[in-house]
C-alpha cells in the first residue's frame, strides 16, 4: 500500500533508489519517507515481519509461528477457491502452523498495484480454531478479515471462530495503521504468544495496551538505521556496485 502522491517532498534523491536490503526485503527511498509520517507500504511490514523472524523468532527454535508477508496475504484474499491449488506452492507450510500472523489490506481490486487506504491485522490460531482481528479504525477492515478468514478455512481444511477486538489500540489519525499493525504484531508474538508455554491459554486481548505511533515510527526508524550502520560496517557481503548496504 503506497501512497504515490506523497504529501510532502522528504527527499531530493529518487523515491524509487535503493536504501537498504535485508535479508528478502529491499527498502527504498520512498519506503523510508512514508515511515517518517505516511502511510506505511507494504515493504515497511515485510521488513518488520522479516526483522522479527531474524531477530526475535530465531530465539524460539520449537515455535511454529508463521508471519505472512502482505503479498501472501493479499494473494490469500484475493484468489478465489476453485483456484486455491495453483498457489499453494506459494505458501509456507499454514497447516504445521500454531499460529498465522496476516496483515489485511483494503484495496478491492487487485490490478492497482499496492493499493488500498487502511491496514489491519488477524491472527489465526490453528489449535484452537480461532481468528483473532486486531483494527485500530473500528471495524474498517471487518468484511476483507473476514473473507480471509473463510479463505483460510479452505485452505486449512477446518472451520473457524472469527472474533473482533473492540479493545484494539486506535489511531488518532488517518495513517498510522500500518504502525499499529506492527505494534500490535510485536505485542502479540513477544509479550504473550511467546512467554507463554505451549499448553497454557494466551490472553490475546490488548485491553489496557497504550500505542504510540510516532515513536513507533521513531523506533523502528532508528531500527533500520542501526542495521544498515552494521551492513555498511561488514561490507555489505555480497553486493554488486551502485548496490545498497545489505544484510546478510
Amino acid at each position: 500500500m503506497r501512497n504515490f502522491m506523497s504529501r510532502h517532498s522528504k527527499d531530493e534523491r529518487s523515491p524509487e533508489e535503493q536504501y537498504f536490503s535485508y535479508y528478502d526485503v529491499c527498502l527504498t527511498v520512498e519506503d523510508i519517507n512514508c515511515l517518517k509520517d505516511d502511510w506505511l507500504t507494504d515493504n515497511n511490514i515485510s521488513f518488520y515481519e522479516e526483522y522479527l523472524e531474524r531477530e526475535e523468532l530465531i530465539h524460539y527454535p520449537n515455535s511454529k509461528i508463521i508471519l505472512l508477508r502482505p503479498s501472501i496475504a493479499y494473494m490469500i484474499q484475493n484468489t478465489e477457491v476453485r483456484n486455491f491449488r495453483g498457489i499453494e506452492q506459494a505458501l509456507p507450510p499454514l497447516r504445521e502452523a500454531s499460529h498465522l500472523f496476516l496483515p489485511i489490506n483494503d484495496n478491492p481490486n487487485p490490478a492497482i498495484a499496492e493499493g488500498g487506504s487502511h491496514w489491519s491485522l488477524l491472527v489465526v490460531g490453528l489449535q484452537d480454531r480461532v481468528a483473532f482481528h486486531y483494527d485500530s479504525m473500528m471495524d474498517g477492515n471487518d468484511r476483507f478479515a473476514r473473507e480471509v478468514t473463510k479463505k483460510l478455512e479452505v485452505l486449512l481444511n477446518r472451520r473457524m471462530s472469527f472474533y473482533s477486538l473492540p479493545d484494539t489500540p486506535q489511531q488518532d489519525n488517518s495513517s498510522d495503521c500500518g504502525m499499529h499493525v506492527c505494534m500490535t504484531m510485536k505485542h502479540l508474538l513477544l509479550r504473550r504468544l511467546l512467554q507463554a508455554p505451549a499448553s497454557q491459554n494466551v490472553d490475546m486481548s490488548m485491553a489496557g495496551k497504550r500505542q504510540d505511533a510516532t515513536q513507533g515510527r521513531k523506533d523502528m526508524l532508528k531500527l533500520i538505521e542501526k542495521l544498515r550502520s552494521r551492513a555498511i560496517r561488514s561490507g555489505s557481503p555480497g553486493g554488486k556496485e551502485n548496490s545498497p548496504p545489505r544484510l546478510p
